[in-house]
């Protein structure tokens, strides 16, 4: 009994060491995440602002431009896939990459080539455990993304998006990332980036309603060429800050879950050691009556 008892008082101490552990960084992804929202909240909707310009010059001009004209023939495809530097963020991670092996699925169906840009270590750790290929790959600012990163991505998706297919380059390049709902979900995204689909609006105008008028200074082709590398890189920023968010958000439920846990383990374990304690000193009364019984029937 003494041993098994000893068992349990180590688990518990255990468990109390480990609810110390994940207490903690519950409170560090806690306080972090009020500070990823408002980078998050600010970089949206300049984000949305770039899409929407470039949409704008697309839909009113005529010129055939890389950055809006689909190809004949879809050879290559990247992948940017958006993971994390460090673990314990529960589903965050494992959501994200099946969500791009599902795509890489779909676009090999369609008889396209696919090759991969990562960014974050686990994206990393995943493929080369799996012996796979990838382009290039980023890390270390998954928590802080920093636009300097993001320039990077960009500056290297740009030039492999205006090189031909034959040479290295590719024609479609899609993200992968975790966008932030609330606390609570983290809902993975692939967004189609380069070209970029263009929806042209076909309902009638009101009376009231007066058509946009455009004027290009300089042509409308060098306009595209400027806003191009502007559009990746707001949108590889605000892919960055969407996915650290959303990584904050789910390493504070996971944290949150494993101190839970770990206090219902201590209860548990707790009532068990309880009952190996009562077990023992029962059984040191019953040889101890034994013992006095077995004197008094000698005398």
């Amino acid at each position: 009994m003494g041993a098994q008892l000893r068992v349990y008082r180590q688990k518990i101490r255990s468990a109390q060491t480990t609810k110390k552990i994940t207490r903690a960084m519950e409170l560090i992804a806690a306080s972090r995440i009020a500070k990823a929202q408002a980078r998050m909240a600010a970089s949206t909707p300049y984000s949305r602002a770039i899409t929407r310009a470039v949409s704008a010059v697309a839909t009113f001009s005529n010129v055939d431009h890389i950055l809006t004209t689909e190809p004949e023939k879809v050879e290559r495809a990247a992948v940017v896939i958006f993971s994390s530097d460090r673990g314990l963020a529960g589903a965050f991670n494992s959501n994200v990459l099946r969500e791009a092996e599902e795509l890489a699925s779909l676009l090999r169906s369609q008889g396209k080539e696919v090759v991969y840009y990562l960014v974050g270590r686990k994206a990393v750790g995943y493929f080369t455990f799996r012996k796979r290929d990838f382009i290039e790959s980023w890390v270390g600012e998954t928590d802080n993304p920093v636009f300097d990163t993001a320039q990077d991505i960009g500056q290297r998706l740009v030039d492999a998006f205006v090189t031909p297919a034959s040479e290295g380059g590719v024609d479609e390049i899609h993200i992968v990332y975790n966008r932030f709902v609330s606390m609570l979900t983290q809902s993975p995204e692939v967004v189609r980036l380069l070209p970029l689909e263009v929806v042209e609006g076909v309902e009638e105008p009101d009376s009231s309603d007066v058509f946009p008028l455009y004027e290009f200074e300089p042509e409308v082709g060098d306009v595209l060429d400027g806003l191009l590398p502007v559009y990746i890189e707001s949108r590889i920023f605000n892919a960055m800050l969407q996915s650290a968010t959303a990584k904050h958000a789910a390493t504070q439920k996971a944290m949150k879950s494993a101190s839970d846990n770990a206090d219902k383990l201590i209860l548990d374990y707790t009532r068990l050691a309880n009952n190996a304690r009562q077990a023992e000193i029962t059984q040191q009364i019953s040889e101890i009556v034994g013992g006095a019984d077995a004197l008094s029937s000698s005398k």
